[in-house]
């Protein structure tokens, strides 16, 4: 008869889901507002789980992991990881999204966390008659568009031009500006938005 194995220990109580949630949420700058737009979690549902008034579930520490850029296990209240690796594989599914409010641009947000609000970098997805528009950003900042299939129009000011697969548009971006698939096929980019303090 083989030895019974130790039982795991209980734990007593949920880990500090709360705590950890909120230092993450500071020490990357992010409002309540911005965090609820990026991990799709509503404002009030962040502020309870912050305040230790809710347990989220399974599917929104995912989606909260996802938008701080951290592991599930992190967010759970900083479990031991192995030693860090030279090369970190962020999976298909966890690469976060927006869509714009006409609901026919997806941006794919392939810039880690960390660096939003300087440097960022998307894949964009505009479907036939969709329109991407952005108001000002700082001054000096830019934006860089590549067109990898179908045709996008960018204006920036008074400015419009049209791109075709393979063409690049540096334009300045303090400035309202937009991104607008007049054609009757979906186009694909990829996008940088360069910040200035």
């Amino acid at each position: 008869m083989s030895p019974r194995k130790p039982a795991a220990p209980a734990l007593t109580e949920p880990p500090p889901v709360g705590a950890t949630l909120a230092a993450l949420r500071q020490s990357r700058a992010l409002s309540l507002d911005e965090l609820s737009r990026r991990a799709g979690v509503s404002k009030s549902m962040l502020s309870q789980i912050e305040r230790a008034q809710a347990n989220p579930t399974v599917a929104v520490v995912w989606r909260l992991a996802n938008a701080l850029g951290v592991t599930i296990a992190e967010l759970l209240g900083g479990i031991d990881e192995p030693a860090a690796r030279a090369v970190t594989v962020m999976p298909a599914h966890s690469t976060p999204s927006m869509r714009s409010p006409d609901g026919l641009c997806e941006l794919l947000i392939l810039g880690p966390i960390d660096l939003a609000g300087r440097f960022e970098w998307y894949a964009l997805t505009v479907q036939p008659g969709g329109v991407l528009a952005s108001q000002a950003h700082e001054p000096s900042s830019r934006e860089h568009l590549t067109v990898i299939t179908g045709t996008l129009d960018v204006t920036a000011g008074a400015d419009t031009v049209r791109l075709k697969r393979g063409e690049t548009a540096r334009y300045a971006v303090d400035q309202p500006h937009t991104i607008h698939n007049a054609t009757r096929s979906a186009a694909t980019a990829l996008l940088a938005v360069v910040h200035m303090a």
